[in-house]
This record gives C-alpha cells, sequence and structure tokens, in this order.
C-alpha cells in the first residue's frame, strides 16, 4: 500500500461540527454525516481523552489569504477547497471570509486561542477486525475517518480605524499595534472606565471592533473598550470544565489503512496552482476595495455617470469571481479523485490570463477610473462658487434664475469598448481581443485635456467675477454630448438655452495708462484673449490705493477710456473687465498705482508783447490737492512753427508773472505754463496762447516820454511832467493814478513813510527817472512830485496818501512794474490829531477793495545826519510801525536820503531806538543811500562852458558822482526790491481794524466810567451824611440833607456834516464823531462787532437800535436835598420791606460793590483788542503809553514850535485816554487793590444778589 496514501492529516476544523469516528472525503473536504463504521456507543466507551490547556493570543497585522490561513492553520489543501467555496466556514474561523472594504482601513486582527482536552479513538476501535460496518468501504462515499480532535476555542478581534489623507497609513497600523498589544495587560476601573493615559483614550475611540469567534457572547464588542472587556471574560465562557470547547483541529485516517477497497485520495492539489487560485481571488478583492473606495468619492456621488461605469465593473468582476470559484468547486474533487489532471485547473488559470479579467487590464481600467475622478476633482475644485446637479435637477435650476451658466462634462457617459467586452466575455468566453484601455479614454486625450482646462479656467474666473449676483447661476454636471468631447459650457437665459458652446471672457490682455490729469485718467483697454465674440461692453474700475471699494467706469468698447471725477495729487489703482448679457468677466491684472497729478493746469497764458520780450500772466491752479503747494511755475514758449517741428525753451517763474526775453522782433510765438509742485510732481500743460511781439518804435524810452510829456520850465535842465491817469476810487483822503498802459508783469509795491522834510518827494522823482532811463548827460529830467508846492503833479495835497501805478513799458530799467504808496509826512506842526488822520487814510486804504492789498517794502526815508532821534523822531517811527502787523518786519527797508559816501549817522541811532527791521552783517539796519541833490542839476557844466565861471571842475565832478551814486543805489534798491518776498496786508489790516475799534471803545467808555466813579462817589458821600445825621433824620422824618446826583445830559452838536452814533436803549453815546450817516448802515460802525453788536454801550446793543443824532450823551453832578424816607423808597420799592438805617447803609455799601464790577466790566471790554495788538501789531501805538505823551508834551514845550500849546492840549486829552488803556493792559483797578476787590467779591456771593434788583437804578 502507498504509504502517503496511507498517511494520517492534520485538518482545521473551521468551526465544523468534526465527533469521533465520523467519515470525512478529503477529495470535497466535506463532512459525511450520519454514517460510521462504529455505532455511538462503542465510539464513546472506547474513545480516549486527556487534558490539553493551553492559551496564547497573537496579532496578525496583514489582511492576505495566505496569512489568515496561516492564523487558522488552514494547509495548502483545505486553502484550496476554501477558495473554491467548497468549505462552509463557522465560528472564528468566519475571520477568513472578513474582508476589508476599503484601502483607507487600518487594519489589525488580535487573534485568542485556547486548547482544554484531546480525544482520540484506540485500538478498539482501529484494530483489525473491529470495524463494525465493513460495507461502508464499498460505498466510496469518504476518504478518511476523524481518529483524534483537539478541543478548545479561538477569537478574533478585527479592529479598524479610518485614514485620512494627512495621516500615514503605516503610523496609524503601528499606533494600532501598539495599543492592541496592550489589552491582556488593560484593567477596567470603576464604571468600566479603561485605566489608560487620556492621550490613548483619545486615539482608542477612533478604533472600531469586529469580533469572530467561537464564544457565545451577549452581545458583540464595537469599540476597543467593549473588545478589552470581552477579552478579559472569555476564559469563563468556556464553562467551569471547558465543556463549551469546540473542535479546533482533527485527525484524519485514510480509509485504505483499513481497508484496501476503501476510496482514496489519488492526488493533491499542487501549492503553486492553489498560489495561483489565491492571487486571483486576491485580485478581486482588491479589485472590490478601489471600487468601494472609489464609489465612495464626493466625485462618483456628484457626477452618476461615472459611478454607473464602476458598478457595472464590480458587478462583472463579482460575476466572473463567482464563476472561477464554481469551476475550482466543480474541478478540485475530480483532480484528487483522479478522475482529471491537474493540467485541467492549470487551463482555467491561463483562460482567465488571457480574457479581457486578467489583473493587468482590470487594474488598468481602474487605474483610468481613479485618475478620471481624480480629474474631475481637480476641475470641480477648482470651480469654486458653482453648485454640482444632476441632469434632473438641472431643469429646476434653470427656471430659478435669469441667467444660468453651465460647465458641462460631456464624455463621462461615452461609452468604452472594454466595458462592453467583460460584459461579453462573460456571456461568450471563447472570444478573446486584446484592448488599449488608456486609449479609450476621453480626459487622456491632450486636445481634450487641454481645451477642459481652459474652459474650467475662463468659467471658474466667470464664476468668481459674479459670485455677488443674485440674477446668476453657475452649474457643473455631466451630461454626454457626443458632438463636444471632454466639456463645454452651455448658458441659458430665462430657462432657455442659448448656447452649448458659450465661451466667458478672460480677463482683458492689459490696462495701459495713456495720459494722467489732475482729475482724470486716460486708459488703453484691450480686449480678452478669449470670448471676445460675448463681450457687450467693458467697464474700468477704480480705487483709491489702500480703500477696499471699487468703483466703475461704463467704456462701449476697448480702445481709449476717460476716467473723471478723481481727486487731486492720490493715487489709484485701474483694472478693467468685459461684461456679458449673462455678468462680467474676471478683471485684468492692476495696471499698478498711478498718481493724479498735484493741481490742475494753470489759467490760459495772457500775452502783452514788445519788440524783444513777452509778458505773459496767467491764472493760478483753481484746484489743488491736499497739503500740495506750487513751488514755481514753468512758462515753455517756442516759434509758432509747424508743430511737429517745435522746439519748446523754458523759463521759471515763482507767481503768476512772468518775461520772456530776447526774443525776434515781429514773430508769432506759442506759449503756455505749468505748475512745479515740487516732490508732488508737475501739472499739465495750460492751454497754449500766442503772439507775436512787435516792432520796436524808438531806441530810448525817455526820448520817447519827453516828446509826449509837457514841459515845466525854461531853465537847465529841462523838467517835464509825465501824463498820468487818475483812476476814480472811493477812499476817503487817498488819490491813486497810474503811468502807463496796465502791464502784465510782476507789480512790487513800496510804501514810502517819514517825517516832514525827510526829501521823499525827492525821492520818489529821483525813481522814476532812474526807471525810464534818464541818463546824467540828458538835458531833460522828469517828476511825479512837484517838491517847490508840495504838491503831486496831479495837484495831490500833502494831507492826502496818493498811490502812484507805474506800469512796465519796454524800456523799463527795471523787470517789473511799481506801485509807490506816498503818505504825508508824520509828526508835522499839526500834531497828534494829523497823525491819526494819516493813519486812518492808511487803514482805508489798506480795508478798500480798490485799495492796496499786499506790499513788498515798507521804507522809512530819514535823513543820513540824524545822529540821535528827538522824542518827536522816535514819536514818527514807533507810529509808522505800529500801523503794521509783525509779518512786515522782514520787508522794512531804511532809504538815507542826503547821504555821502560815509556811513550814515542816523542807522545808529535807529539801532538804538529798537527799531524792528532786517539787519545787515555788520548789525546795521538793511538800508540804501541817496543824495538827490544832482537829480535837477546841469550836466552841460560837464561838458560845455554854459555854467557859471564861478563854477569848477569840482562842482561838476561832484554832481556827475552824486548822479552815478544815486544810479547805483536805485540799482541795488530795485534788485533787492525784485528778491523781497511779497507779504500779504491781512494781518496789518487787523492791526488797524483793532486799533480802531479800541480807539472807538475807550472814547465810548470814558465817559461811561467817569460817570460810574461819580456813581460810586456819590454813594459813599450819601452813606457819610445818613451816619452822620443817623439821629435826628430818625427822630425827624422832615429833615434834609444835600446829595449829589449823577444825570444824563444831552449835548448838541454844533460841527455840521459831522456825525454820531447813539443807543436809543442806553442813552449812551458810542461813537463821536463817526463816519456813518445812514442809520440804515451803522452796522459798519466802527462800534460794532463782525456779529452787528455793539462793544461799547452797556447792553451790547444789536446795531439797529442805534441811530445818527443831533446831540452826544454825557453825565453831569447835580445836588438835590433828600429826606430819609426818600432815600430809602427805592430799595424797600425793590424788595418790597421796610429798612432800618442800618439796612439802608448795608444796601448802599452792596451797591458800591456791585457798582466797581460794572466799572471794571466797561475797562475789560477793551482788553481783547489790547491783548490781540500785543499779539499781531510791530509796534504798541505810542499814543496809548502815558509816559510816552509825557515826552512828547515835554518835546513839545522845549521846541516850542508854531502851534504847540494846541497840540500839548491835544496830548493831554489823548493822555487820559492812554492811562484807561495802560490800567486795561495792566489789569489794574482804579480805586483799589486786586485783593481787596477779590475779598469783596466773594462776601457779595455769599448774599442774596439784592443788587441784581435794583440795578436799573444805576441806568448802566
Amino acid at each position: 500500500m502507498d504509504h502517503e496514501a496511507s498517511r494520517t492529516m492534520e485538518v482545521a476544523a473551521l468551526g465544523r461540527p468534526f465527533s469521533l469516528g465520523m467519515l470525512y472525503d478529503l477529495r470535497q473536504d466535506s463532512l459525511v454525516p450520519g454514517m460510521t463504521l462504529w455505532d455511538r456507543d462503542d465510539l464513546e466507551k472506547d474513545a480516549r481523552e486527556r487534558p490539553n490547556p493551553a492559551t496564547e493570543f497573537e496579532i496578525v497585522a496583514s489582511e492576505s489569504i495566505e496569512d489568515k490561513s496561516s492564523a487558522l492553520n488552514v494547509e495548502a489543501s483545505l486553502k484550496a477547497s476554501f477558495l473554491g467555496g467548497l468549505v462552509e466556514v463557522e465560528g472564528s474561523a468566519k475571520y477568513l471570509n472578513d474582508q476589508k472594504t476599503s484601502k483607507h482601513q487600518a487594519r489589525v486582527t488580535l487573534k485568542y486561542k485556547t486548547t482544554t482536552k484531546f480525544q482520540e479513538l484506540s485500538m478498539n476501535h482501529l484494530g483489525r477486525g473491529n470495524v463494525k460496518h465493513p460495507y461502508v468501504f464499498d460505498k466510496g462515499i469518504a476518504t478518511h475517518v476523524v481518529t483524534g480532535i483537539l478541543y478548545g476555542a479561538q477569537a478574533f478581534f478585527v479592529f479598524d480605524r479610518e485614514v485620512s489623507k494627512k495621516e500615514s497609513h503605516q503610523d496609524v497600523r503601528g499606533n494600532l499595534k501598539v495599543m492592541i498589544n496592550k489589552i491582556p495587560g488593560l484593567a477596567v476601573g470603576g464604571e468600566g472606565s479603561l485605566k489608560m493615559e487620556e492621550k490613548d483614550k483619545a486615539d482608542v475611540e477612533k478604533f472600531s471592533c469586529k469580533f469572530h469567534g467561537d464564544f457565545s457572547l451577549e452581545r458583540n464588542p464595537v469599540t476597543f473598550q467593549d473588545a478589552v472587556e470581552v477579552y478579559q471574560s472569555l476564559p469563563k465562557l468556556l464553562g467551569a470544565d471547558g465543556d463549551k470547547a469546540v473542535p479546533l483541529k482533527v485527525w484524519l485516517l485514510p480509509l485504505v489503512s483499513l481497508d484496501s477497497s476503501a476510496a482514496k485520495l489519488v492526488r493533491e492539489i499542487s501549492v503553486r496552482l492553489v498560489q495561483e487560485a489565491q492571487s486571483v481571488l486576491e485580485d478581486f478583492s482588491e479589485l472590490e476595495m478601489r471600487c468601494n473606495d472609489a464609489l465612495r468619492t464626493k466625485t462618483a456621488l456628484q457626477f452618476p455617470q461615472i459611478s454607473k461605469k464602476i458598478k457595472d465593473f464590480k458587478r462583472m468582476c463579482s460575476e466572473f469571481r463567482m464563476d472561477f470559484q464554481r469551476k475550482l468547486a466543480k474541478k478540485l474533487p475530480s483532480i484528487r479523485g483522479g478522475g482529471e489532471e491537474e493540467a485541467v485547473l492549470a487551463e482555467i488559470l491561463k483562460r482567465r490570463q488571457s480574457s479581457p479579467f486578467n489583473s493587468e487590464h482590470l487594474n488598468q481600467w481602474m487605474d483610468c477610473k481613479e485618475r478620471e475622478l481624480c480629474t474631475l476633482k481637480s476641475f470641480t475644485n477648482m470651480m469654486k462658487n458653482t453648485k454640482i446637479v444632476s441632469l434632473q435637477g438641472l431643469s429646476e435650476e434653470i427656471l430659478s434664475a435669469e441667467h444660468v451658466v453651465c460647465f458641462v462634462f460631456t464624455s463621462l457617459g461615452g461609452s468604452e469598448p472594454y466595458l462592453s467586452a467583460l460584459s461579453h466575455h462573460l456571456r461568450d468566453p471563447q472570444n478573446p481581443n486584446a484592448y488599449d484601455i488608456e486609449k479609450e479614454q476621453w480626459y487622456l486625450s491632450n486636445e481634450a485635456a487641454n481645451d477642459m482646462r481652459h474652459k474650467a479656467k475662463l468659467f471658474r474666473d466667470f464664476a468668481e467675477a459674479n459670485k455677488e449676483k443674485q440674477e446668476v447661476k453657475f452649474l457643473t454636471l455631466g451630461q454626454t454630448n457626443e458632438k463636444l468631447k471632454g466639456s463645454s459650457i452651455y448658458l441659458y437665459e430665462d430657462g432657455f438655452s442659448v448656447s452649448e458652446s458659450f465661451e466667458p471672457p478672460s480677463k482683458p490682455e492689459a490696462v495701459t495708462v495713456s495720459d494722467v490729469n489732475h482729475s482724470s485718467v486716460t486708459l488703453e483697454v484691450s480686449p480678452p484673449r478669449f470670448g471676445a465674440d460675448s463681450v457687450a461692453s467693458y467697464s474700468v474700475e477704480y480705487r483709491v490705493r489702500g480703500d477696499e471699494a471699487w468703483q466703475r467706469e461704463a467704456a462701449p468698447k476697448p480702445g481709449e477710456v476717460t476716467v473723471s471725477g478723481l481727486r487731486l495729487d492720490t493715487e489709484y489703482e485701474f483694472r478693467c473687465r468685459a461684461e456679458t448679457s449673462a455678468g462680467v468677466g474676471p478683471h485684468s491684472d492692476l495696471s499698478g498705482s498711478v498718481r493724479t497729478l498735484p493741481c490742475c493746469p494753470p489759467g490760459k497764458p495772457r500775452l502783452q508783447p514788445n519788440s524783444s520780450e513777452i509778458s505773459v500772466s496767467w491764472e493760478p491752479p483753481a484746484e489743488l490737492g491736499p497739503d500740495v503747494h506750487v513751488l514755481s511755475y514753468v512758462v515753455e514758449f517756442t516759434k509758432a512753427d509747424k508743430k511737429e517741428e517745435r522746439v519748446w525753451k523754458q523759463v521759471t517763474a515763482g507767481s503768476g508773472k512772468s518775461v520772456i526775453s530776447g526774443l525776434q522782433s515781429e514773430t508769432e510765438y506759442v506759449v503756455r505754463v505749468r505748475c512745479d509742485c515740487g516732490a508732488s510732481g508737475n501739472s499739465k500743460e495750460s492751454v497754449s496762447a500766442s503772439v507775436s511781439t512787435t516792432k520796436r518804435e524808438f531806441a530810448r524810452l525817455a526820448e520817447h516820454l519827453k516828446h509826449i510829456s509837457k514841459k515845466m520850465n525854461s531853465e537847465a535842465p529841462s523838467c517835464f511832467k509825465l501824463s498820468l491817469e487818475e483812476e476814480d476810487v472811493d477812499i476817503d483822503g487817498c488819490r491813486m493814478f497810474n503811468f502807463g498802459k496796465e502791464s502784465m508783469r510782476q507789480n512790487r509795491t513800496i510804501m514810502l513813510l517819514g517825517a516832514t522834510g525827510a526829501g521823499k518827494s525827492t525821492l520818489i522823482n529821483g525813481m522814476i527817472n532812474y526807471i525810464v532811463g534818464v541818463e546824467w548827460k540828458d538835458d531833460f529830467r522828469f517828476k511825479l512830485v512837484d517838491e517847490g508846492q508840495s504838491k503831486s503833479q496831479a495837484e495831490s495835497q500833502t494831507s492826502e496818501v496818493t498811490v502812484y501805478r507805474l506800469n512796465h513799458q519796454e524800456g523799463f530799467r527795471i523787470p517789473f512794474s511799481v506801485t509807490v504808496v506816498d503818505t504825508p509826512g508824520f509828526g508835522d506842526t499839526r500834531g497828534v490829531g494829523r497823525d491819526k488822520e494819516i493813519t486812518e487814510q492808511i487803514r482805508r486804504l489798506f480795508s478798500s477793495a480798490d485799495g492796496v492789498s499786499e506790499i513788498d517794502a515798507v521804507c522809512f526815508v530819514t535823513q543820513a545826519s540824524l545822529a540821535r532821534l528827538t522824542a518827536t523822531q522816535r514819536y514818527v517811527f514807533d507810529s509808522v510801525l505800529s500801523i503794521f502787523g509783525k509779518d512786515v518786519a522782514e520787508n522794512i527797508e531804511m532809504l538815507v536820503t542826503f547821504a555821502d559816501g560815509k556811513q550814515p549817522p542816523v542807522l545808529e541811532a535807529i539801532n538804538v531806538s529798537s527799531v524792528p527791521c532786517p539787519k545787515n552783517d555788520l548789525g546795521l539796519p538793511v538800508h540804501f543811500k541817496f543824495n538827490n541833490s544832482a537829480l535837477f542839476a546841469d550836466s552841460r557844466c560837464s561838458h560845455a562852458s554854459t555854467c557859471d565861471d564861478e563854477s569848477g571842475d569840482d562842482d561838476e565832478n561832484f554832481d556827475e558822482m552824486f548822479w552815478n551814486m544815486g544810479s547805483r543805489s536805485m540799482e541795488k534798491f530795485f534788485i533787492a526790491l525784485g528778491k523781497m518776498t511779497t507779504k500779504s496786508l491781512l494781518m496789518t489790516k487787523e492791526v488797524l481794524r483793532e486799533r480802531k475799534q479800541l480807539e472807538t471803545a475807550i472814547e465810548g467808555l470814558q465817559p461811561q466810567v467817569k460817570a460810574g466813579l461819580a456813581k460810586l462817589q456819590q454813594i459813599k458821600s450819601t452813606k457819610e451824611k445818613i451816619k452822620e445825621h443817623e439821629t435826628v433824620m430818625v427822630s425827624n422824618k422832615d429833615f434834609e440833607i444835600e446829595v449829589d446826583v449823577i444825570q444824563p445830559v444831552q449835548t448838541m452838536l454844533t460841527n455840521k456834516g459831522v456825525y454820531i452814533t447813539n443807543c436809543q436803549k442806553c442813552s449812551v453815546t458810542c461813537h463821536y464823531p463817526c463816519g456813518i450817516a445812514a442809520d440804515s448802515e451803522k452796522r459798519g460802525c466802527a462800534s460794532m462787532d463782525g456779529a452787528g453788536m455793539c462793544t461799547v454801550c452797556p447792553g451790547k446793543c444789536v446795531w439797529s437800535v442805534h441811530f445818527n443824532q443831533t446831540y452826544s450823551w454825557g453825565y453831569v453832578k447835580v445836588k438835590e436835598r433828600k429826606t430819609l424816607q426818600e432815600l430809602k423808597e427805592k430799595y424797600e420799592k425793590a424788595t418790597r420791606e421796610k429798612l432800618t438805617v442800618q439796612q439802608l447803609i448795608e444796601r448802599q455799601e452792596e451797591e458800591i460793590v456791585q457798582l466797581q464790577d460794572l466799572v471794571f466790566a466797561l475797562m475789560d471790554q477793551s482788553a481783547s483788542c489790547i491783548t490781540r495788538l500785543q499779539e499781531i501789531a510791530l509796534r504798541p501805538n505810542p499814543l496809548t503809553t502815558p509816559e510816552y505823551i509825557d515826552l512828547l508834551i515835554e518835546g513839545e514845550r522845549s521846541e516850542a514850535r508854531e502851534g504847540y500849546q494846541a497840540r500839548i492840549q491835544s496830548l493831554e486829552a489823548m493822555k487820559e485816554r492812554a492811562v484807561i488803556i495802560c490800567k486795561v493792559t495792566r489789569r489794574d483797578t482804579l480805586t483799589k487793590s486786586e485783593e481787596q476787590l477779590c475779598k469783596e467779591r466773594q462776601e457779595r456771593q455769599e448774599k442774596k444778589g439784592f443788587m441784581n434788583k435794583v440795578l436799573t437804578f444805576f441806568g448802566l
């Protein structure tokens, strides 16, 4: 007998119900129940049993069939039967069927195994002749008999954990193994909690558990904690004596060893073929997992076309697998029994390999589907703001919005020959074919992929640009369209399909800046590279750099687009986008920040030509950006040739005027201007203007003027009166004359001030002769002012301020026009009243719209020989300086007359007197020396014998020397004047206004203060007399005392043409003399503030209750006799209670304190004017300082000039006002110290305010 055929075999029970003596057919690996070789009693009587206790646990980390079989001790032959479906497993052996459903699972298995006993048959059963039913051998239904069984139990705890994309599969499985290894040693604490670290608890909460075992459990474990609890209870579940143990392994004895006629196992299946069959089934298991993973993806759920293909593929693989297992189940018994050769199984495996179901093709197709899903996912992820819908949901969506733009994958449902081949092979496996699976995949076409990528980007950008629009919806779906491979974009409007090939516009190619202005930017917009056919219009969007919000400017077509209404000197960002009927396209790249120009262009130049120059003037820019300043102007000019041949030249100007010199006569020029704003940049050029230079009419201006001027004398040199045109200006005490036509040249304004006799008139005449180009050798001179008559050439009297506007003309020695303000002399014999008139005339000139509003130089004209300044001379300086604001200090210059070549002594005298003016490097006042003695000298004496014989050559040389010195001084002066910074007279106007208001207030307050003081004295006197005669007055009610009473009186005005401003409500004169006659214009009176309220009268009444009347209000003291009762009446009437004598005295003391406060309040009205004047005036008014007036009075007495007594009387009146101003300035009291006053005020506040009831008694 073949030794191999009679060998005993060990077979895993796999949960099958084995028992001793049971027959087993190894050909089919199946039990033969119901038929045995022995009776039941015999089997139980002679069977042997011995204990075999053992326990082990093991970690199974692999999910292969091989490792699972090894864990269950399944040999190759049994494994082949299991793979072919011949064996049905139970209990713990079901672990063999537990396959992972996803490749994203990490799985580790804990195996628990315990054995209890071993049972076996004895020779009483197996000895020769001991078989009780030998006829069983003849039936051939079995090949083996069970002769031994090992009892025990097994359990498999299968732990799974989902692995995310961010996690490592290997790390997760490693962590699983670590935690499962701890299970045998873990303890369960109170309330069933595991005793482990919190971190480990958090990890195990992610584990799931499945149980396969030979134990009967109340419930299967599903969590890690459940598994620990079940694991620890397993030993108890076998029963006290292990009576619940099950067969784990059986020993099989071939029947041929008992009877040679019995059926036997002819051959075993080779391990190689078993491994191949196992590999086939494992491949299908792997494919099933991949299908499951693919079907669970969001993308497969969103696109049913691709999920249907995967499901069909999975179904066909499952069908082929079952067919393969059926063939194994059919062939394995036949081969083992010798009915067929093993080559039959090899052929089955070979046919599978050559069929469409071979592993390579199946995996390749699955690879393609996974790549297709990844492709779809990447595109859908790219297309944000898009809803993915099914074909069924599309109808509802397109009806719910005005516009629907839909990205359609058109090839998802396309036919695939490979799937058709799989299906055909299942029906007819005899037709094998070769397949190029990748060629069938639409997304692997480079053309289709590139086209889809391009469309997806356009769609994505279009959806992003319109995500805020409720009327536009963006959808994605899969819909088969054989005409359009890969993808397309559908457009629906109002529920109807408009296009199946809609191409959204891409961002415009470029946005370039072609022009920048102060309030606009012109852009060049290029059309988009893609989708231009769908564009209806364009829009340019802009914002201030750093802002969030964009503003929009519409444009019908590409090309130049101008964005207007921008802020000046501001950085903007620009972008543009195309617009379609369905929405707007994506915006272009930002153009880069563009800063608008700092200001608008200057006004169109006004041109005034002569033969070689063009005077240019222009208006400053009407609009300036914030914190932008025009530093200079650039004047550009060129000959008016052809535009393309023009070469522009430039000159720079600091203000709104300039002169272009060195031009050709009788030539046309074009001029334009732009602003230079420093770091902020330049403006655009202004509108160009053109003009032609003139033909030169004369060689010298002086010669020309000589012929058109009137001769004044017959002596040599001849004097001519220049032709002046007087302007009609409504400025009292001022006259204004123009010399020449108005010029556009820059104008410089100088004001000449000084004492009478300082030489102002001669100096002005010297200036005009220098300006028009009179030379020493000329036998003629010009005059503006006739010194001999002390009148200007236009009959201007010395009592008037005269303004000469010397308009620039061709031939001037200076490049600008000059305005000369000639003022009458201060400090003449008419006294301080005349000086006040001059100050008022200057104030009117500066305040009038027709007057002077800015100044370049304030020129003190003084004689060189003054070694020191007398009080009167100092007064002249201070009077002039007190007119101006502090900002004019830098523009003060000294014009020293009657000077020779030496340093004028007057400069040191000015320094000693601390006159505020600029100093030169030597510390002396900036000055210019003049000696006009040669101005009208006869120049013929130097080159002819027409002079007196007594006149020597020295005199001739001196005259020419002084002339040349004067010319050089004039040149230096006008050069310096051209460099001076022009100053506005706003502060000077404020000084004059505040000074006028102060004088008006002091004039009006003076009588009120006097009246108040008189009333104080009256009340004090009355109080003393009441105290003196108290006893008599109480006992004799008719006893009278004499008291002083202050009464307002009217004084009739006697001077005709003099006006006054009286307050009808307060019975007070507020301003006298007043220059306003009409009551309807009293708002303009000097006593009114800007709001039209009076600053003088006690009630601060409105201007409309002030009138021009024929009398002024004053206050006089009269004596009256009154009884005690008459004195008490006014107080008792106010309080409605009877008063004692002592109470009457107390009321009068209160009245004194109240009246003192009213007097101080009157004084405080002027304090604000004084404070403001201290802040802005260059010098205080000398007539507001009592000590200064005392010096003037002393000077008048010592000089004793004609009329000095009248001037002293006027100064005394001035001093009275100056005392009040001085006290207000120092905040002094009139009658007591500040400390006493504060104390009395405090005491008064503690009383009930009785004086408020009797305040009207005082009339204040």
